[in-house]
């Protein structure tokens, strides 16, 4: 006689139901979306910094060394403080930190439009950067959290919002603040005010789930790893980031100086080439998460490193038209990198999503400060072109890529044991 599921005593029915429901986690979608669309007007705010360099270098008679230094100020505080930011809540979930960080971007945004001489410039970039360095984290880990299992998507989605917000700096400076001078940057206040209403909804829900969902532990290929080798992965992960947020750091900070100088382009016209570099960037983005939960994290990152380098080594060489072509692709290729090796690290050490998150966050900015400072060093000593050509074989450092241990197979070991 076959017995039914009904037929079954109420817990061990209730236990088919609850395994059923772990099988099928529910990715979700609305939170993803608020967190993303909170990081799109985070990270537009954080790149007028970047799209208004021209109108400071000639305000304040910059130097490119300068320019550096703002860039240096702004990533550094933000790489020091995202991974202890991470590590403490990590242990101490902090929700409601997210609209308080982005409560630090606005006082150093109004800061910025007013600031009356470097020092302050630089003490407004310090600021944007702590209000980064907040939100990053603890942004990364609600992304995670409403996955439903879905990781590199959700990584993605939550990446692709920053990278779109990004790309409309530029866009944005050249269209209201290039007419109406510096001061107008204080009307992008709004856009702050407008997160922060967004985070406190966020927030409330990472609130209500932190204590179902950002402690559970799942089963993880890390496990049968040794210390050593994931010390190591951890390493070569380093590496890859150095090589892509340099390069990028040679685009953001001083291809609008680039296109002035080789071209002869307006400052509006080298800023609308930045918005549709940065748009790729966003765009592609969007590819490297998903396609890592399909194929592997460890494809997508070889893919993306390695592949941009016929294209970066092409660029220096370019006309003008060719050029805008060539950062489209650069831009699509390189960008799908971070959401793979962001959820990779995380895979690798489980457990640890705010330390992970915080860590690579900020060794990105970090990266990128120490890169736009050092190109500025080079700029100003042997000019912009050479900056473009020895940037242009830094992607060839992802073959250490091939160095990386397999994390999919014994994933998929473990999914079949649970």
């Amino acid at each position: 006689m076959q017995t039914r599921v009904e037929d079954l005593p109420l817990p061990a029915a209730q236990t088919q139901t609850q395994t059923h429901a772990k099988a099928e986690p529910r990715t979700d979608f609305g939170i993803i979306g608020a967190i993303s669309f909170a990081h799109l007007l985070n990270d537009m705010i954080q790149s007028l910094i970047l799209a208004i360099y021209p109108i400071l270098k000639e305000g304040f008679h910059l130097s490119f060394a300068q320019v550096g230094l703002i860039t240096l100020t702004y990533q550094v505080t933000a790489s020091l403080l995202q991974p202890m930011v991470g590590m403490i809540t990590d242990r101490k979930p902090m929700p409601f930190s997210l609209p308080v960080g982005m409560g630090f971007t606005l006082c150093g945004l109004l800061l910025l439009a007013n600031a009356p001489n470097f020092a302050l410039l630089l003490v407004a970039a310090a600021l944007v950067g702590t209000g980064s360095s907040v939100f990053h984290p603890e942004s990364s880990r609600v992304a995670r959290m409403a996955s439903g299992g879905r990781h590199g998507l959700a990584q993605s989605l939550f990446q692709v919002g920053g990278n779109t917000g990004a790309s409309l700096g530029p866009l944005l400076a050249a269209w209201i603040i290039v007419p109406h001078g510096r001061g107008s940057v204080a009307w992008f206040a709004l856009a702050a005010l407008l997160a922060i209403v967004v985070l406190l909804q966020v927030s409330a829900w990472y609130r209500d789930h932190h204590a179902v969902r950002g402690k559970a532990k799942a089963r993880h290929a890390a496990v049968t790893l040794t210390r050593g080798r994931v010390i190591g992965a951890v390493a070569i992960l380093g590496l890859l980031i150095f090589s892509k947020y340099f390069y990028i750091a040679s685009i953001t900070s001083y291809y609008t100086f680039y296109l002035i100088h080789k071209f002869g382009v307006s400052v509006q016209n080298a800023q609308t080439h930045l918005f549709v570099f940065l748009f790729a960037v966003a765009a592609g983005s969007l590819i490297g998460g998903p396609v890592g939960d399909r194929i592997g994290r460890k494809w997508v990152i070889w893919a993306s490193i390695l592949g941009v380098a016929p294209f970066t080594l092409l660029l220096p060489h370019a006309n003008l038209l060719w050029t805008g072509v060539l950062t489209v692709v650069i831009g699509l290729i390189l960008s799908s990198a971070f959401s793979a090796i962001l959820v990779y690290a995380q895979e690798l050490i489980p457990g640890r999503v705010g330390m992970i998150s915080g860590l690579f966050f900020g060794f990105a900015f970090g990266m990128g400060g120490i890169g736009a400072a050092v190109l500025g060093k080079v700029a100003d000593a042997q000019g912009i072109d050479f900056v473009y050509g020895i940037c242009a074989y830094l992607p060839l450092l992802g073959v250490i890529t091939v160095l990386l241990p397999n994390l999919d197979g014994p994933k998929r070991l473990a999914a079949k044991e649970s």
